[in-house]
């Protein structure tokens, strides 16, 4: 019975957080509203409900920076992780299309398991290479179309593409002492906060001149749904994780690009080549079986994976 919440979860959470691609796509798309300002006001907004949750259930919400060592891993975590992630997402989608954008997620394990070889000075296993090999292989027909002529993406959209890819590895790796100490949503919702902040005071004078795009009430409502929709979908995956395994989660999470895929097609008429969902497809084969293969080496060093 667990496991099957365990999976109504994360399918629910994937497609949740996969409508907010496309969400996000139509208000840049109206031109009113700048990738700063948008993320600015869904990251405070969303940073102060969790908080204010998080108070009124009686936590002392104030104690991480009451520390000097957690303080500065907050700020890292808000600024460089949590700012970091959403804006390469939010830009991304900018420069390409809500579909592509949640696809360049999936090269995160590639940093990762690249990341923790470099620390641990060893090769990664000849499985995990084939994985990897097997996801820029259809990386590469998602940016290329299945032909050398030329690019299918701009340079722009490459840059963030890539970018997705690290800052979402940096957002996975880093906090995990701290989740740890502190809780996951205390965490996330300082991360969030911290994260909105910077950007207001980096943009402070353009956002005063965007305020305007407040006024328009479908724009704001769609801002909203966005908002709650994506913090629901983020609680889901989060949730989902102490009832099935980093594997199925990895296979199961596939249906995040597919309904993003969907709504766009229905939403906006636009789709991909057929060379570039075949490289999607590739993608999500090569991730999983980097999940596949990171599990199997978590058992062979007696480690057993979450349940």
């Amino acid at each position: 019975m667990k496991r099957a919440k365990g999976i109504f979860m994360i399918i629910t959470g994937a497609m949740l957080w996969g409508a907010t691609g496309p969400m996000m796509e139509w208000i840049f798309d109206t031109g009113k509203m700048s990738v700063s300002f948008m993320l600015i006001i869904r990251l405070l907004l969303a940073g102060l409900a969790l908080l204010l949750i998080l108070k009124l259930k009686g936590v002392h919400i104030t104690r991480p920076l009451r520390h000097k060592v957690w303080l500065r891993q907050m700020c890292i975590f808000g600024i460089i992780g949590m700012l970091g992630v959403q804006f390469t997402f939010a830009g991304s989608i900018h420069t390409s299309n809500a579909v592509i954008a949640t696809l360049f997620q999936f090269l995160a394990p590639i940093y990762i398991i690249l990341f923790v070889s470099i620390r641990q000075k060893a090769r990664p296993p000849a499985a995990q290479v084939i994985g990897m090999v097997v996801t820029m292989a259809g990386l590469f027909l998602l940016l290329t179309n299945g032909t050398l002529s030329g690019f299918a993406l701009t340079k722009e959209a490459l840059f963030f593409g890539l970018a997705v890819g690290f800052t979402f590895a940096f957002y996975t790796l880093y906090p995990v002492q701290l989740m740890n100490e502190w809780g996951v949503l205390l965490s996330v919702g300082w991360g969030m906060l911290i994260g909105g902040f910077t950007l207001l005071v980096l943009n402070i004078l353009n956002f005063g001149k965007e305020l305007h795009a407040l006024g328009d009430m479908n724009l704001s409502l769609m801002l909203l749904l966005v908002i709650v929709v994506g913090t629901a979908a983020f609680l889901l995956f989060l949730g989902s994780m102490k009832y099935i395994s980093p594997v199925e989660t990895s296979i199961l999470s596939s249906f995040e690009p597919l309904t993003a895929m969907i709504i766009s097609v229905l939403w906006f008429g636009s789709i991909l080549g057929l060379w570039q969902m075949v490289g999607g497809v590739i993608m999500l084969l090569g991730v999983t079986g980097l999940s596949v293969a990171g599990s199997k080496k978590k058992e062979e060093e007696g480690i057993t994976p979450e349940p």
